[in-house]
């Protein structure tokens, strides 16, 4: 009710339209639960960063300067290192000017997003998407558009058909995930091809989401900028490859005027990534790759034992399991499932938060936890679906 002297203006209808409870609609009884807690419903690691790239191996007499303001584009080491980095392992032809650092992933897309769409115009997402990504759109004043994909497509031509069909004049610009959060999906290399022609030849961005890219389990990583570098924006991340998340550093790389554009919304934004973490950042692409590699096994073996107590295909890549529980529901609300999956300490994901289409589905991220605690996890939610658990 409101009070003497409160302000009548109403909120921004685009903030107000953004979900506050992306994760979980159920935070207030995750803090009261009592008991062990599994919390699979964020995308994050249970590790600490490799030992030299944690905050406390930094020291401010090997980096002076470290706790002030630096390069809003990013610091110099940083940038010609991630710039090595994608002419090596994405084969993208960039140059310095074609890399922004930013705070996170997410920031690097507010960003994108920001220079690319004016207030009302639409951006395709293909979905099951990360939950972030609608909000991401909306509070731009633009309009995310979800085509409902990653369980209705089968090939490269209907990949095409699915887009093609929410298309619309006031479409500027597609977003694809791969590997997928949070389906696990990792696109086949003639899909993204097929999707990188076609946003060519309809004349609009291409926001391609890599941030899981070290984490594939089978078949191969590709990326669309590959094929389609003038408007292809690549989004990378430190947070999830290196146990990072705290850090908020993650990188764009894209055609230079585009990623001009972008740094000055960052400005306007965040400033620029956190100093002492673009530091960690270096030293993750020069000493972090064996500390990558024995995670990114650990990943595969958490996800195959999952996915086999589950009774779901392994996950391709990323550290997800995207569970369809509408059969389980009956007469009941995802809510409710929830709830009744929390009375075990299992907290999920509802599937409402990665596209409208997906009520009926919960998210799980199996590397959330150490591997011990997301088995446990895990056979207690297969008893939430009624299977039986090995």
């Amino acid at each position: 009710m409101p009070r003497p002297g409160d302000p009548k203006r109403s909120f921004s209808s685009s903030i107000q339209a953004v979900g506050g409870a992306v994760f979980s609609p159920l935070a207030d009884r995750i803090a009261a639960h009592e008991g062990p807690l599994y919390p699979l419903h964020v995308g994050d690691t249970f590790l600490e960063p490799f030992v030299g790239g944690r905050m406390e191996d930094l020291l401010s007499s090997e980096h002076p300067g470290m706790h002030r303001y630096c390069e809003t584009r990013g610091i110099s080491p940083l940038v010609d290192a991630i710039v090595e980095k994608v002419r090596s392992e994405n084969g993208l032809a960039a140059e310095r000017e074609n890399v922004l650092v930013s705070g996170g992933a997410t920031g690097g897309l507010a960003c994108a997003v920001s220079a690319l769409a004016d207030p009302g115009e639409e951006v395709l997402i293909l979905a099951p998407f990360w939950p972030l990504i609608r909000g991401i759109v909306r509070s731009q004043r633009a309009v995310p558009v979800e085509v409902p994909f990653f369980d209705r497509v089968g090939s490269a031509d209907e990949a095409v058909a699915a887009v093609e069909a929410r298309l619309s004049e006031r479409t500027v610009a597609l977003y694809v995930s791969s590997p997928s959060n949070p389906t696990g999906r990792v696109l086949p290399r003639e899909w993204l091809e097929a999707l990188a022609t076609w946003a060519r030849r309809r004349d609009l961005w291409l926001l391609s989401d890599e941030v899981y890219e070290p984490f594939v389990y089978r078949g191969s990583h590709f990326s669309p900028g590959r094929v389609a570098p003038e408007r292809t924006l690549s989004v990378y991340s430190f947070s999830k490859a290196y146990g990072m998340a705290g850090n908020r550093v993650g990188y764009v790389v894209g055609p230079e005027a585009l990623v001009a554009e972008a740094a000055k919304a960052s400005v306007h934004s965040f400033y620029h990534a956190p100093t002492a973490g673009q530091l960690a950042a270096e030293a993750a692409l020069r000493e972090g790759q064996p500390w990558l590699e024995e995670v990114r096994d650990a990943y595969a073996a958490a996800g195959r034992d999952a996915a086999r107590v589950l009774g779901v295909p392994e996950p391709e890549g990323s550290c997800f399991l995207f569970l369809d529980v509408r059969p389980l529901l009956h007469d009941r609300n995802l809510l409710e499932f929830l709830e009744e999956c929390l009375e075990d300490g299992l907290v999920l994901a509802p599937g409402s938060s990665s596209g409208e289409d997906y009520g009926g589905w919960v998210r799980m991220c199996f590397t959330s936890a150490p591997p011990e605690q997301v088995a446990t996890a895990v056979r207690l939610l297969a008893k939430h679906l009624g299977r039986p658990t090995p």
